[in-house]
């Protein structure tokens, strides 16, 4: 790896506080790097290895937060030999359902859109976006009644997971997307985000497990130490977001996407500012 240690660990840090948090890790890993002139080069050949480990590392954060979950829809899953038959095992069909569109929208379409929306003052146009999806998410929580996951349809489920594809553009939020999608289909707020965070752990595992092939083919000069810290990092910085997060969800029941709206709409609106400014 090329990227200066001090660099390195700040872009992990960057990445694993906000992966979770709605506020786009992706669009963020544009702009800070570029406005805070980080030796991070994204055309790197380094730099998608490098980014394999902090999705490893974030996944391995979501595991660890929610292996209770995780053994209890397997379990279930296996107790209904596959089927309908419990809570359980509807659970782990609709997050089936809902990571489907995603991978397909993936593999079909992630090159091509982020060669096409990697610019700054592109995805400043997003975040902005973005923010607004997330305040637009708020009005439709105080208009739709309160559902749980035992209610979520497999056509909801699937209408969450395709909006877990939107985060495919830097400036959009994975997980504000899915927040916004779950709310849209009746569900309360810890809901939607327990149900956005189980999503997103086979999401991001199966981002790193399938770039890992590309670590085997690193040059010699590959800091491994450093590699591996970062990705520790990544992973400790997101189980701690996520253990912030689920407990505001479940405590905040008015307007808990706002705060993370009006942040994305001002930095966003405020950068283009800035730039258009500056010319």
């Amino acid at each position: 790896m090329t990227f200066p240690i001090l660099d390195a660990i700040l872009f992990a840090i960057l990445q694993g506080i906000t992966e979770l948090f709605p506020i786009s890790s992706l669009g963020h890993g544009v702009l800070v790097p570029a406005w805070l002139h980080w030796a991070i080069d994204r055309q790197s050949p380094a730099f998608l290895p490098f980014m394999v480990v902090l999705h490893l590392g974030t996944a391995a954060a979501l595991l660890l937060y929610f292996w209770r979950d995780w053994a209890a829809l397997i379990g279930g899953f296996v107790k209904a030999r596959g089927g309908f038959g419990n809570e359980d095992s509807r659970l782990m069909w609709r997050l089936v359902f809902g990571t489907i569109p995603a991978v397909v929208l993936a593999v079909l379409f992630e090159k091509k859109i982020k060669s096409l929306f990697v610019s700054p003052t592109v995805v400043l146009v997003f975040l902005a976006v973005n923010g607004l999806i997330l305040l637009i998410g708020d009005r439709l929580k105080r208009r739709r009644a309160h559902r749980d996951l035992d209610d979520l349809s497999a056509p909801g489920a699937i209408a969450i997971g395709t909006a877990q594809a939107l985060a495919l553009i830097p400036g959009i939020s994975r997980s504000g997307a899915t927040l916004v999608a779950g709310l849209a289909q009746g569900l309360d707020y810890a809901s939607a985000a327990r149900f956005s965070f189980l999503l997103a752990t086979p999401i991001i595992a199966a981002a790193g497990v399938w770039e890992m092939p590309k670590l085997l083919h690193l040059g010699p000069d590959v800091q491994w130490g450093l590699m591996a810290s970062c990705g520790l990092i990544a992973g400790a910085l997101a189980y701690a977001s996520t253990w912030l997060l689920m407990r505001y969800f479940k405590r905040s029941e008015v307007e808990s996407l706002r705060p993370f709206g009006w942040y994305c709409l001002a930095v966003g609106l405020g950068g283009l500012a800035v730039t258009f400014g500056m010319h």
